[in-house]
């Protein structure tokens, strides 16, 4: 069914306010997607706190001009659909590579995040990043691992203190000569 010029043109403001508040977009192709693996891979998107939408080529370059993503989405061919998100883009391409496993008949095209464009094999690496969540784990534990090293250092100090002194006071090495 053909969309009116003025629901084209609604749509394309909807997209364009979407994706000028996007940090990552990722252009993704497919061929032959069941109905069943398009709600699963909507539902993974959605787990990693994105939108996914399947769009005219035309309408996609319209809503990108002017956006970070227009480096990538002018001039594209065949069935195209994109991810994007404000929050995490790790998790984001993490989901899709995850469901791309599963399901080959989807395939990168490109992506923009954060205003850098990134090539099919990029997305793979951004992908086995891990996320936000991840290496706030890892920067705390570096953070804290010089603090609890020092403590045990001390308590390991007065802990061997107390054992030497608990030898000699057995060993009567402190007794007072008669």
């Amino acid at each position: 069914m053909a969309l009116s010029r003025q629901a084209k043109s609604e749509q394309v403001e909807f997209l364009r306010n979407e994706l000028s508040n996007a940090a990552a977009v990722l252009v993704t192709s497919f061929d032959h997607l069941t109905v069943e693996q398009d709600l699963g891979l909507r539902r993974q998107v959605r787990a990693a706190g994105g939108r996914y939408r399947v769009v005219k080529n035309t309408l996609i370059g319209r809503a990108t001009e002017g956006t970070p993503a227009a480096a990538v989405c002018q001039k594209l061919e065949g069935v195209t659909s994109i991810a994007y998100t404000s929050g995490d883009a790790a998790a984001l391409a993490k989901r899709l590579q995850e469901f791309i496993k599963d399901n080959p008949s989807l395939r990168f095209k490109a992506a923009v995040v954060e205003g850098r464009v990134f090539s099919v094999a990029e997305i793979a690496q951004l992908a086995a990043l891990p996320s936000k969540a991840e290496l706030y784990a890892k920067l705390l534990y570096l953070l804290q691992a010089p603090a609890q090293r020092l403590l045990a250092t001390l308590a390991a100090s007065s802990r061997q203190l107390a054992t030497v002194l608990d030898q000699a006071a057995k060993q009567e090495k402190f007794s007072r000569p008669a």
